[in-house]
């Protein structure tokens, strides 16, 4: 580090990237939405103040939807631009980007920049014929906030669909005539034809299994326990699922049932890893089971979750592999969120033998008894192991809104935070910056580093 300055602009940018990697707005186990949000606002309004192109540049991390939207329509607001916009755009589900339109729209964000970004990315969409049935409102207000005309049809059918007796695009004529005809609404979108489903009394069990076919895979695996109840087989594909999410998904059935699915979590993980799979030499983790692992009623068991998902992701990536929880657990997927947090036993049992790596996946709060995991890496780490041969690192899934940041275990241990199991190397590589060898020089090239791969 150069001067005093640099420290805090290093601190001050990595607090913020973790914090939007981890926090959604939403309730957690120790904060209410309302201090999620208050906090995250509060963070936003800060950085984009004092560093604002570090800000804009924030988005070729692993920052969470909900922050990139934020950060977009900041930038934006302000007349700023930045070359990632687009770029995070499309790779945003179609309803968070219609969501950020309309608050553009409903904020008066209407500047040249703004509008050629909402024109951009809507001629970039595959199918807007599709996304104007299954987003037509949303569409519809976007393309009237950019001054947009639509090509061929679109125009009458976002705004007169009654003008024309029939449309020439499929799927756009499937929805004029699903409004009198029951076999056409299975040509729709699965969220489209439920609505007309209902419209025309036709059983539930019935729809499903007829509309089973035009489900995506996010959909299909919300559904699986309807269709299970309705006597459908159509299991969802766990493999080609993100990490947290198929883990999600386990965690959420029966513990009879878990097992089954060891194999394409496992599959997922291996996908996840790529060409790095087996080259982190010896891997010991300590996951947080403990009753706090629930999360919230609006996040159920995210951050047990993300703790099962790193576990199957570190297991592939390493030679070999020891996987602690801190309730003592044998079997992963049998993972349920009880008891205290004994987070400095398990860093104990997972020193020795000594690993290459100890990744530690926990929301940080460790009081069984409290601060003795702080003790442990402290001592580990001034006395037993100054030369760091052992790389340690805290991966938290957890945005504490009191502190600005997730919480950390010790100050000699780089924390991260994280949502995506499948983030997990970037993140290591990115809390490396937090341990105070490197400043915004190096932070910055990394950034743009990030941003050229993009």
């Amino acid at each position: 580090m150069e001067t005093y300055a640099d420290l805090i602009e290093c601190e001050d940018v990595l607090l913020f990237a973790n914090a939007a990697i981890t926090s959604t707005g939403q309730r957690e186990f120790r904060a209410t939405a309302g201090e999620q949000r208050l906090s995250l606002d509060f963070l936003h309004r800060y950085i984009h103040g004092n560093y604002p192109d570090l800000y804009a540049a924030t988005l070729a991390l692993d920052v969470n939807d909900h922050n990139a939207a934020m950060i977009i329509h900041n930038v934006l607001k302000a007349r700023g631009d930045g070359p990632l916009i687009s770029w995070r755009l499309a790779r945003m589900s179609p309803p968070r980007v219609y969501r950020l339109f309309g608050e553009l729209r409903r904020d008066g964000v209407n500047n040249r920049r703004t509008r050629a970004v909402i024109r951009d990315w809507l001629l970039a969409r595959p199918d807007l014929a599709f996304d104007a049935v299954k987003y037509r409102s949303a569409m519809k207000a976007a393309v009237r906030h950019a001054h947009l005309r639509p090509p061929g049809e679109l125009g009458d059918f976002l705004f007169a669909p009654h003008r024309r007796a029939r449309f020439d695009t499929p799927v756009l004529e499937a929805w004029r005539r699903a409004h009198h005809e029951k076999q056409a609404l299975y040509e729709l979108p699965y969220t489209v034809a439920e609505g007309f489903a209902a419209r025309h009394g036709i059983p539930r069990a019935v729809f499903l299994e007829r509309i089973a076919p035009r489900l995506t895979r996010s959909e299909r695996l919300r559904l699986a326990g309807a269709h299970e109840r309705a006597g459908i087989r159509d299991k969802a594909d766990l493999a080609a699922m993100p990490l947290v999410r198929a883990a999600s998904y386990v965690l959420s059935l029966p513990y009879g049932e878990r097992r089954q699915h060891v194999a394409a979590l496992r599959a997922a993980a291996a996908r996840a890893a790529g060409p790095r799979r087996g080259t982190w030499g010896s891997v010991a983790a300590v996951l947080d089971d403990s009753f706090s692992s629930f999360g919230s009623p609006v996040k159920r068991r995210r951050p047990l979750a993300v703790a099962l998902a790193c576990h199957y992701l570190l297991e592939a990536l390493a030679g070999s592999y020891r996987g602690l929880w801190v309730s003592g657990l044998a079997d992963p997927v049998m993972a349920r969120p009880d008891g205290p947090t004994p987070l400095g036993r398990r860093v104990l049992d997972a020193l020795d033998p000594r690993p290459d790596r100890l990744v530690i996946v926990s929301d940080g709060w460790d009081n069984a008894p409290p601060g003795l995991a702080a003790e442990v890496l402290r001592v580990w780490r001034r006395r037993l192991d100054p030369a760091g041969g052992v790389r340690v690192v805290h991966l938290n899934p957890v945005y504490d809104a009191e502190r600005f940041e997730v919480r950390r275990l010790s100050p000699l241990v780089p924390t991260a935070g994280i949502r995506d199991a499948e983030d997990l190397p970037a993140l290591v590589e990115l809390a490396g910056f937090a341990q105070g060898r490197t400043g915004p020089a190096e932070l910055r090239a990394y950034l743009e580093e990030r941003a050229a791969a993009r």
